[in-house]
């Protein structure tokens, strides 16, 4: 089971005209407590950043999976909902889980998020789907990125 923080990251970004402008960008990180969450994003983020930067927030994000595209450049959230159908009463029960899928377009992650739930047993419906803010993921290890190949 992954813990995946969101942890907000600001500094002075140099734009494409030579200008500098102070940004905060969200990254994501998997995590046991906010402090290694903390460390892990200074460690990530420094070879990517010259000159100062703090991180202005961190919070625990609730993703009950995640699907990885090598071809993505950006991550999209999906509302799933689990339909299970209550023995008591007859009656439909939806259960909501946040996913979220690396895609460079929202018709490619629609079919990431379809891909990575092809093996699931359980009927389910896509609520919603919608390009979120954040930079990168930072998992544990590479190994742990899930591949997910588009036919």
């Amino acid at each position: 089971m992954h813990n995946w923080f969101e942890c907000k990251v600001s500094y002075e970004k140099v734009l494409e005209n030579g200008m500098q402008k102070k940004v905060t960008e969200p990254y994501l990180v998997d995590a046991l407590s906010f402090t290694e969450a903390e460390a892990r994003i200074i460690e990530e983020i420094k070879p990517y950043i010259s000159g100062e930067f703090t991180i202005t927030d961190i919070k625990r994000a609730k993703l009950s999976e995640l699907f990885f595209n090598d071809n993505g450049d950006r991550f999209f959230k999906a509302k799933v909902m689990f339909i299970t159908l209550d023995e008591k009463s007859g009656t439909e029960k939806k259960t909501a889980a946040q996913m979220l899928a690396q895609a460079s377009t929202l018709k490619e992650a629609l079919k990431v998020v379809e891909k990575g739930m092809e093996g699931t047993l359980a009927d389910y419906a896509i609520a919603s789907l919608s390009e979120t803010a954040i930079m990168d993921v930072f998992p544990y290890s590479e190994d742990e990125k899930k591949k997910v190949i588009l036919v």
